[in-house]
């Protein structure tokens, strides 16, 4: 029955304060939506504005409510950072001796959350749709890898889309289907308590309090108060079998809910009189990254899905609907939804087992600190290179990334290894001279990089059709010569990047597509629906087959030119180039000359069987030329020194290579039809709405001042014109480096203007790092004229302008 499921038992807190942006966009959207729903339907929604304060019980917390704030501001959403005494002001009851600090977002409210699904149902049955309660699905009918129908025990329904928004059963329905579709979310208990009125009730539009460090939330009630959180032991439920078709009030279990208790109590302490009336216990379903589930499925065309709110849904759910029915409609939505798309996953976060071991983890960290750069510790060690135990054993640190363990940096022999597995800090990290290190033997040495994560896939057909094909799906002409490799965008029909990779022509007819990480499913995805169903064209995702290595520096061509006994200079084996040889014992083994950094050197694809051979060869010679190993940290370093913007973080579906400086890796002007290219044409005669620019830190005290992460606001005279995307330090500038999009708006109308060159370059800029503002100064070009070292040009020329 509609809101019989968890939406019956939800607390009706809508909160705008997110650290992802997306997930912002889409609760300010909820919130507009349900303040206007009464009127427009006619059915009470309990819509208050409350207001909500997020207190802070440490300098950290407060830092991270900082950064939340200015977000916040520059959307227009009204927010300020007030001190315990405000709280007190704000709240009588609240115990405020331990706070620092609290963020105040007077616009947050609260509703009754069954009564808003009854008024956006009441809303679409006067709009023509049917609503069948009651009713189960057995399946969803697909033929030839679409949806027909779906099967009930009412009989067929017809239809071309097919929405999964079961919540915590989506996954049982998605494994249902005569096309599976996995769905990665499990469900865990999740307490609350309601009160009976206090003697003096409390008044409706008390602010609802979160306090993160105490892991709890709480509102007012119907006069007493709703209090509930996020303890730190959940109690996964429903991992096997069929679950009931309506969701009961579950077990009580006030042992299990005793942190909390004691933790409202010491922030509440006059409520220790008060008769509590239940301890309510209901099933709410938690994804594996703690972001919520949308879009279509890789496998099922018309198969969509919402679901996964991480007990967030009545924040999500108008701006989640409308994301989603964009989709459905148009064919993409109107922002940028990658962090929240299904195909961010894969298989793999489909075992039962990763499930609910992750989701045990997940659920306490809905209150733990967010800070740059923290790890999963549950469902790893899951994708690893042949060379994972022998990095390992060099001292490496993991990260992990779409399953994938990859190294983030080398803990030298003889440094405590304890510390800086501690190194959670939104200050300068513990790791920092470790990469410094690791970036000055990239660019002095040679270094080894473990790249075997990347997503490689195998084209190739008997004639011209996997030219032909890849020739109209990708921006960049492949009509090169064999043993050549090309930097190209996948874009989508409004220019923008849905794949960003590099191409190697193996032969007259096949290629090697190497695409970042966590573009596997993605981009396997697009490719399937746009390649023609030909019998005599094959795609094959040869990931796992290669283990990649990076060889990073100067001193590259010196090893490599010694363990395959041919000239590697620049003359014999040009920028931009590929060939099978043999390196040590080892044959077939891929070389490019790329390196993803801007940095000279070259990429290893070497069939997997052979990886350990080779990486030995190579660590034995390079001996005498200074070689070490290096990770991931080295390599952002390095990139985003060099201007390199990298997929998922820099680039997305809605930016084009016109907006990002790669106008130069587009067949515009070669008379070939390609996807995305009528917007390309008109960009290039109109220009464009925003910039990809890189701003050095100038008033910034790396070792004294907060760092920049992404997502800071950035200010050009004063006035809010985008946001970072990436940053890292330089080590070669000894200077922060941020990157990030420009725009430009009219100061009176608001409306998006041309960016230009002379816009760019005439403006002081700042970037905002939870709510200072450290000077800038912005750049439109690659500056490897501030490098002291002059390189030769063909070396720095921008190959394999790549991600990380």
């Amino acid at each position: 029955r509609l809101a019989a499921g968890t939406t019956r038992f939800c607390a009706g807190i809508v909160s705008t304060a997110r650290h992802v942006s997306i997930e912002l966009k889409m609760a300010d959207y909820s919130n507009k939506l349900y303040q206007q729903l009464e009127q427009e339907t006619g059915v009470k929604t309990g819509y208050v504005k409350t207001g909500s304060i997020s207190l802070a019980q440490t300098q950290d917390r407060l830092i991270s409510l900082k950064r939340i704030a200015s977000s916040l501001n520059v959307m227009g959403i009204p927010c300020e950072i007030i001190t315990p005494k405000q709280v007190a002001q704000l709240h009588p009851l609240i115990n405020i001796h331990d706070l620092v600090g609290a963020m105040y977002v007077p616009e947050d409210a609260l509703v009754s959350s069954a009564n808003v699904s009854l008024a956006l149902a009441t809303a679409a049955s006067r709009n023509g749709v049917q609503i069948h309660e009651r009713t189960s699905v057995s399946h969803v009918s697909v033929q030839k890898g679409c949806v027909t129908g779906v099967e009930t025990d009412r009989g067929q329904i017809q239809c071309q889309y097919f929405v999964n928004c079961a919540g915590q059963w989506a996954y049982e329905l998605g494994h249902s289907g005569e096309e599976p579709v996995n769905i990665p979310l499990h469900a865990c208990e999740h307490f609350y308590l309601l009160t009976h009125p206090l003697k003096e009730p409390l008044a409706s539009n008390l602010p609802t309090i979160v306090d993160p460090d105490g892991r709890i939330y709480i509102r007012n009630w119907q006069g007493g108060i709703l209090s509930g959180g996020f303890e730190k032991n959940p109690k996964p439920l429903f991992t096997e079998g069929r679950n009931q078709l309506e969701i009961q009030n579950l077990q009580e279990d006030w042992d299990h809910f005793e942190p909390l208790l004691s933790a409202l109590l010491r922030r509440m302490p006059d409520l220790e009189a008060l008769q509590i009336m239940q301890l309510v216990n209901c099933p709410e379903s938690f994804t594996p990254d703690m972001r919520c589930i949308m879009g279509e499925s890789p496998t099922v065309r018309g198969y969509f899905v919402l679901a996964g709110m991480n007990s967030a849904g009545i924040s999500y759910g108008g701006g989640a609907g409308k994301y989603l029915a964009e989709w459905m409609v148009n064919g993409y939505p109107s922002e940028n939804v990658w962090p929240l798309d299904l195909k961010r996953f894969g298989t793999l976060q489909s075992s039962r087992t990763f499930l609910r071991h992750r989701v045990m983890e997940v659920m306490p960290l809905m209150c733990d600190l967010k800070v740059p750069r923290w790890d999963f510790q549950t469902g790893r060690q899951l994708r690893t290179s042949p060379l994972y135990d022998r990095l390992d054993a060099q001292g490496a640190r993991w990260m992990e990334k779409h399953g994938f363990e990859r190294v983030k940096y080398f803990v030298p022999p003889g440094k405590d290894l304890l510390d800086l597995d501690q190194s959670k800090t939104f200050y300068k990290p513990d790791w920092f001279d470790i990469v410094g290190s690791e970036v000055k033997c990239c660019k002095e040495a040679v270094c080894v990089i473990d790249m075997s994560s990347f997503t490689k896939f195998e084209i190739s057909s008997t004639g011209d059709q996997a030219l032909e094909s890849l020739q109209y799906l990708f921006s960049n002409d492949l009509d090169v010569p064999v043993g050549h490799v090309v930097h190209t965008g996948m874009l989508n029909e409004k220019g923008g990047y849905e794949n960003d990779c590099s191409i190697a022509r193996l032969s007259k007819r096949s290629f090697f597509m190497i695409s970042p990480t966590d573009q596997q499913v993605h981009c396997w995805a697009w490719l399937k629906n746009r390649l023609p169903n030909d019998s005599n064209l094959t795609m094959e995702d040869v990931t796992w087959k290669y283990t990649a290595l990076n060889l990073i520096g100067p001193r590259a061509v010196d090893v490599l030119s010694e363990l395959s006994y041919a000239p590697m200079t620049a003359e014999h084996f040009p920028s931009l180039f590929c060939k099978e040889m043999s390196v040590g014992y080892a044959n077939g083994i891929r070389v490019m000359s790329i390196t993803h950094t801007g940095e000279p050197g070259f990429m290893l694809y070497i069939p997997i069987e052979y990886a350990l051979h080779v990486y030995n060869e190579v660590m034995n010679m390079g001996q005498k030329y200074g070689i070490r190993n290096a990770g991931y940290y080295a390599l952002r370093s390095l990139r985003i020194e060099k201007f390199f913007a990298f997929w998922g973080q820099d680039l997305d579906a809605f930016t084009t290579p016109m907006e990002c400086g790669r106008e130069f890796q587009v067949k515009l002007e070669k008379g070939m039809e390609f996807v995305g290219q009528e917007a390309l044409l008109e960009q290039k005669q109109n220009g464009v709405y925003k910039r990809f620019t890189m701003f050095i830190l100038e008033d910034h005290d790396t070792d004294m001042d907060l760092w920049p992460w992404w997502g800071e606001p950035i200010f050009r005279n004063g006035r809010y014109v985008g946001k970072t995307t990436s940053s890292a330090y330089s080590y070669t500038l000894e200077r922060h480096v941020c990157l990030g999009f420009v725009h430009h708006f009219d100061e009176k109308t608001g409306e998006e203007l041309v960016v230009t060159t002379d816009f760019i370059n005439q403006g002081e800029y700042e970037i905002d790092i939870a709510g200072q503002r450290f000077q800038a100064k912005a750049k439109l070009y690659p500056f490897s004229s501030l490098f002291t070292q002059r390189r030769r040009k063909d070396e720095v020329e921008l190959s394999g302008y790549q991600r990380e």
